[in-house]
């Protein structure tokens, strides 16, 4: 007979570390996968997370698998390529070397993943002068010239709020033009210069931005760039279950981070839309309290029919 865990958590990001730790701490049986390609990955610190403040982000998910440790959760690098739900209502999940999992509960916390622009130098820069979120990384960028990035999307709403960082803030759509005439006034009025040239490239050196050229060979200078392009789940077994996704690419949970599917919670990026490191724990501290109850109501019903 096949060993069936409690709990096995999809994702060993701050939410399905933290869930680990609350199910740990109730002598759950709990297995957690992981990948080891974290959102933050090239993030030279995080922030806005009390007592952890400029961590680096590989630093602070060694601290977090120590932790688990303490409470016996079976921690393995291994990708899962498949996962549903049998007729038992037990979780099958199948790693990428085709063994099989099973569990009575499902937390997937994997994440999402930033669309980058295919241009030049976006990749190198990424993470240490370019950046998707002001809150993560604005006041490192206090008051130098900041370039908000916006092609295939609005990026009307992220450039007036870098104003808040710095008095020096560009727009650059490349070759594309998709404001309206209202946002394109009011631009104006922050003195935010709208810039449509198509770009070639960034100049920079390890990763430090300082210009971005342009196709007809001008360039300009530019120290950091915010850049709104969308983004995607890094994996989408959520979604191959039966989750609904929001407009918004992020899948749907209530209160408590459960889903429409018995049994399967999510947590982290993968299901909400303010991705900050301290909130994906929370959502995962939520999650492995609201596993927990369930289990336990599982099993009073269990004592009661019996």
């Amino acid at each position: 007979m096949p060993k069936i865990y409690d709990v096995i958590i999809v994702g060993g990001g701050p939410a399905g570390l933290n869930a680990a730790v609350v199910l740990g701490r109730c002598h759950r049986k709990v297995l957690l996968f992981d990948i080891g390609q974290p959102r933050n990955l090239h993030s030279e610190g995080m922030h806005n997370y009390l007592s952890r403040d400029h961590i680096l982000p590989l630093k602070f998910l060694n601290i977090a698998h120590e932790e688990i440790k303490k409470y016996g959760v079976d921690f393995r690098y291994m990708k899962i390529i498949k996962a549903q739900k049998n007729s038992k209502g037990l979780f099958e999940l199948t790693d990428r070397k085709n063994k099989i999992h099973h569990s009575k509960k499902l937390l997937i916390a994997t994440g999402l993943v930033d669309i980058l622009p295919a241009v030049e130098g976006f990749q190198e820069c990424y993470g240490k002068s370019i950046h998707h979120c002001p809150y993560c990384d604005g006041w490192e960028s206090t008051d130098k010239k900041i370039g908000v990035y916006a092609s295939h999307k609005n990026g009307f709403d992220l450039a007036v709020s870098l104003k808040t960082w710095s008095p020096y803030v560009s727009l650059y759509t490349d070759g594309e033009k998709n404001l309206k005439s209202s946002q394109i006034k009011i631009l104006e009025e922050y003195k935010i210069e709208i810039i449509t040239d198509k770009i070639s490239n960034l100049q920079h050196r390890n990763g430090r931005l300082n210009h971005i050229v342009f196709a007809n060979g001008n360039k300009q200078a530019c120290e950091a760039i915010f850049f709104v392009n969308g983004f995607k789940q890094q994996v989408d077994l959520a979604k191959e279950i039966g989750c609904q996704l929001s407009n918004k690419g992020v899948v749907k949970t209530n209160k408590l981070q459960g889903t429409e599917i018995a049994g399967l919670f999510v947590a982290g990026d993968a299901s909400k839309d303010m991705h900050f490191v301290v909130v994906a724990a929370a959502e995962g501290a939520k999650a492995g309290v609201s596993i927990n109850k369930e289990l336990q109501k599982e099993a009073l019903e269990t004592i009661k029919g019996s």
